[in-house]
């Protein structure tokens, strides 16, 4: 956990749990702060599973409902102590969202909220029939936690449990966003492809954060349970749902502490809500409802990002000075000597979309230590060649052999596990991510830690050596001055570098660059050059994409010339300069 991030939760930590001790706080209040509690866990997870990993779930309430009932069931009917139901309740809350989100995450765009909108409802009418936990009317008399043979029955008494809770929840989603794991799965919001293509499982990713944002509702439920003596399907319908997912996006979807903030607006806006509405409207009604309908829609159009980030900026002298990164202690390389000497072979590769021919039957060679380069006019299908190479797209005909391997039908992902690793047309960061968090994705496959490592920070010492290969890279690149700003506040030929950092973060055998030098400078350029060229000599392959003709024809060993989807030449830089129907497709006199 970095340690701005670490001097928050102090702070945090001793203001909540120093609240029941002062005497002049009412026991009501102290209830309030025992539901806001209980609700930032399922906030907690919802900012991990929408904001964090792009996933929009409606459905939460269930999961807290399974916590509740696990718990309920085991303590009322066959006498479980509360404590030993804990691990069961998580457990079973787990296998639920396991079987669920083997199904969900595979859904994207509008499917994927429906569908959580869909089993929310299957589960709480599930609820609500079974007979088994008390159907409609749920179950009772349900035992209260007990720390030392002493009861804990009142709302001072629960409030400590309730909140270290939080907090270990808190430090726990820290150290996860902040390892291996955790950045893959925020890679995932800024899009798929170039995490994937950096060797990140992106459905295994997907399909673990809707697993831990479900065992934080899980852990709500079992402390709700314990703290309401009762539990009741009411408690856990869509409207409930809607309301942790408004939670969320009001405290700052993406932002851990926001879960905390958007609990404590909604809790406690509910809370007088529904008092003052009825007094003004003269009778009793759901209006609360209606105003937090209001209250979205203001948000959405002032500040998309919730109220949490404008709190933050206040409080930016905590954040610190980054300590300097010791590039010494760095990831192994591995072996560039791959035989045979003919690296990459693509034959006959065609690519269509319906009756468009992107590429048609375009076939060439990267032979080891060579730079290849592949031009032509805008639409000529390099970078769907690219993708093709890369597996982000599959060949209609043809085949791609690397190093003696057919990999056309492998995924990206499988691809980059042979170390191919690739730069996009245009540029894929995590714009909200550092330069150095963006680079550190790129040795994502080159690292073992799981989710459970980080979240209880046993990867430090890979962690370490994983940004000292992320600060090499950059320096390679000239962007050391930049390495703690955002990606999203770079120049376009600042983020181009970037890019090109991550793929070697990968140590890749075979690197494709999709036009490395649009948006660089003169002398940005000049260093580029010598960069590959070095590369090269170190024993790496290079297939490059460049509409700047000096560029290409001063590093390049072969050229391969695209058409209209067609290979209209190849040979020497030299050979291609003079050959006349390059000259009339591409070049054009003046070359």
């Amino acid at each position: 956990m970095p340690t701005s991030d670490l001097k928050r939760l102090a702070i945090f930590a001793a203001v909540v749990l120093a609240l029941p001790l002062l005497p002049f706080v009412p026991s009501f209040w102290i209830t309030l702060f025992v539901f806001i509690g209980i609700a930032s866990l399922v906030a907690l997870g919802l900012v991990l599973l929408t904001g964090v990993g792009g996933m929009t779930s409606f459905g939460q309430a269930a999961f807290v409902g399974f916590g509740a009932y696990t718990t309920a069931v085991l303590t009322t009917s066959f006498g479980w102590s509360p404590w030993l139901t804990l691990p069961v309740s998580l457990a079973t809350t787990g296998v639920a969202a396991l079987a669920i989100g083997l199904v969900t995450v595979r859904l994207s765009g509008h499917y994927l909220p429906l569908g959580t909108i869909a089993w929310g409802m299957c589960f709480y009418y599930l609820f609500g029939n079974l007979q088994v936990i008390g159907a409609h009317d749920g179950i009772s008399g349900i035992p209260p936690l007990h720390f030392i043979d002493q009861p804990l029955t009142g709302a001072r008494a629960i409030y400590v449990v309730v909140w270290i809770a939080v907090l270990l929840s808190i430090a726990g989603t820290l150290n996860l966003l902040n390892s291996r794991v955790g950045r893959g799965i925020r890679a995932l919001r800024s899009g798929a492809t170039a995490a994937e293509s950096s060797g990140v499982n992106v459905w295994r990713a997907k399909l673990l954060v809707f697993v831990y944002a479900a065992l934080l509702a899980g852990l709500a439920g079992w402390l709700y349970a314990h703290f309401q003596r009762a539990t009741t399907p009411g408690a856990f319908n869509l409207n409930i749902g809607i309301e942790y997912l408004l939670m969320a996006v009001i405290g700052g979807a993406g932002h851990v502490y926001g879960a905390i903030l958007g609990a404590a607006i909604v809790v406690l806006a509910k809370n007088v809500l529904q008092d003052a509405m009825p007094m003004i409207f003269g009778f009793a009604g759901n209006y609360e409802i209606i105003v937090f309908g209001v209250l979205l829609i203001l948000l959405l159009q002032v500040s998309r990002d919730g109220f949490w980030p404008a709190i933050a900026g206040r409080f930016s002298r905590l954040s610190g000075v980054a300590a300097p990164i010791d590039t010494t202690y760095r990831l192994a390389k591995g072996d560039m000597t791959l035989s045979p000497d003919l690296l990459l072979a693509v034959k006959g590769a065609t690519k269509r979309f319906g009756g468009l021919v992107a590429v048609n039957d375009v076939s060439f060679k990267v032979p080891r230590g060579h730079i290849v380069g592949l031009i032509g006019p805008n639409g000529a299908g390099k970078s769907t060649t690219f993708n093709l190479v890369t597996g982000v797209l599959g060949v209609s005909e043809g085949e791609i052999h690397f190093a003696g391997e057919r990999i056309d039908g492998l995924t990206p992902r499988q691809i980059a596990a042979r170390r191919i690793a690739r730069t996009f047309q245009h540029v894929k960061l995590a714009p909200g991510m550092s330069v150095l968090e963006n680079v550190a994705i790129g040795a994502h496959k080159r690292g073992r830690a799981g989710m459970l490592a980080g979240i209880l920070k046993l990867d430090r010492a890979e962690e370490r050596r994983i940004f000292a290969e992320a600060a090499f890279q950059i320096e390679r690149v000239g962007l050391q001055a930049e390495m703690h700003r955002k990606a999203g506040e770079l120049a376009l030929g600042q983020q181009r570098l970037a890019e090109i950092a991550r793929a070697l973060c990968l140590d890749p055998v075979l690197l494709l660059l999709d036009e490395p030098a649009a948006g660089l400078r003169h002398m940005e350029k000049q260093a580029l050059a010598a960069l590959i060229r070095r590369l090269r000599y170190e024993g790496m392959s290079v297939l490059l994409v460049e509409h700047d003709m000096d560029f290409v024809m001063q590093l390049t060993d072969e050229i391969v010339v695209l058409d209209f989807g067609t290979k209209i030449a190849e040979g020497a830089p030299a050979e291609i300069r003079r050959n006349e129907a390059v000259i009339e497709a591409y070049l054009g006199t003046a070359a």
